[in-house]
């Protein structure tokens, strides 16, 4: 049986906690003139936007404001899904002739 790894927007532990940790140190930054809190925040939403619907509507409001950076964020991220993907399949041939 092959396994395989769940969808982008599947439910995942480490993906909440990632981005749960970004909104985190995102309200940290926009307290603490050190860190750029924007940055964070809108990292912490792109995370966790499959997984809950007040991540989805904070998207929405990035999509409106700032429409260009998030449309090349969600290009980049499908070309890392297909680049990771390519590259197990690659992984999984050179494994088998092994």
């Amino acid at each position: 049986m092959i396994e395989r790894p769940p969808a982008p927007g599947a439910p995942s532990l480490t993906r909440k906690a990632a981005g749960i940790s970004l909104l985190f140190i995102g309200v940290l930054g926009v307290a603490l003139p050190i860190l750029h809190g924007g940055i964070f925040l809108a990292l912490g939403f792109f995370v966790l936007r499959d997984q809950y619907a007040w991540a989805r509507r904070g998207m929405a409001w990035m999509r409106e404001r700032w429409p260009g950076v998030t449309n090349r964020v969600e290009t980049m991220e499908a070309g890392l899904i297909a680049w990771s993907s390519r590259q197990g399949a690659r992984l999984r041939r050179l494994l088998r002739t092994a």
